[in-house]
């Protein structure tokens, strides 16, 4: 099997990259600049992209996209729409037009899709949010609809709050907390959507072949937890305190209003319905076992 990756040198991109069997997975990387490496494509996100240069692979999945993380300058926010939006509208109109076009095309979404929802139990049938990252979700996956109008089946992957051992937001929430110093984000109330990354990666691999999937699947783990809840497990697994809660005001001057309560206060309570209906077994179904894998 030929596969062709983008984003592979991000967090996600490398543990996937890393589970495919070298005897039996041709990996071809899509990279920034120019390259005589035959396993890398050179490519410009913001650009167009040669269909020869893309055709004849199995399967394609798309990853790339500049790091939300951070105050949302004008810039900012242009870089995060460009890199996604953008990107994917170029690859996948590549892909549409290329000669040999792959049997899927598995591109990154995220569960910003679904704004900010309280309480509300949300599936892949759920609304749009409102905000600027749901803005951002619709148009990146509104983007790859070029590549399913060719025929190609694409699945948006709507990720959550992705938790590894090797970095991610994970590794922030540690630092703090292994000094004492840690606690949780503003009420504590908000739902928190996480997946282990063993099965971030398990579940890509089974969306890459399970042929019934098509659009946006969530991926994410079958128990969401509220952010004191998460804390609070956390801390449990670390054996330290988590007596300093971080007020909203203190989110808001540290990321500016909007992407604090965006990116740090939302709520989002979402299931895997569609992921586990297609026969996906999680690995790290419970939180404390999953961060006891990572931690311990």
């Amino acid at each position: 099997m030929r596969v062709l990756v983008s984003g592979a040198s991000g967090l996600i991109g490398r543990a996937l990259l890393a589970s495919f069997e070298p005897q039996t997975t041709e990996i071809v990387r899509l990279v920034r600049g120019r390259t005589s490496n035959p396993a890398q494509i050179s490519w410009d996100p913001l650009a167009a992209i040669s269909q020869g240069g893309v055709s004849g692979f199995d399967a394609v999945v798309h990853l790339a996209g500049e790091s939300v993380v951070g105050r949302w300058t004008e810039a900012k926010r242009k870089a995060i729409r460009e890199s996604r939006v953008l990107s994917t509208r170029n690859l996948a109109t590549a892909l549409a037009h290329s000669e040999a076009k792959p049997r899927v095309f598995v591109c990154a979404s995220a569960i910003g899709f679904y704004g900010d929802r309280g309480d509300e139990v949300l599936g892949e049938e759920s609304p749009m949010g409102r905000g600027f990252l749901a803005e951002v979700c619709q148009e990146w996956e509104d983007a790859s609809r070029i590549a399913a109008e060719a025929g190609i089946r694409t699945v948006n992957i709507r990720t959550g709050l992705v938790l590894s051992a090797r970095g991610g937001a994970l590794a922030k929430m540690l630092a703090p907390l292994k000094l004492g110093l840690g606690g949780r984000l503003g009420s504590g109330r908000q739902w928190m959507s996480w997946i282990h990354m063993d099965d971030m990666v398990g579940a890509i691999h089974h969306v890459l072949g399970a042929e019934s999937l098509t659009g946006p699947v969530n991926l994410v783990g079958p128990h969401p937890v509220r952010n004191s809840e998460f804390t609070k497990v956390l801390a449990v697994v670390l054996r330290r305190p988590a007596i300093f809660p971080v007020p909203q005001f203190a989110l808001r001057l540290a990321f500016g209003r909007e992407a604090a309560e965006e990116m740090l206060l939302a709520s989002q309570r979402v299931e895997p319905a569609r992921l586990a209906a297609s026969g996906y077994a999680f690995r790290f179904r419970e939180l404390r076992a999953a961060l006891e894998n990572l931690i311990l």
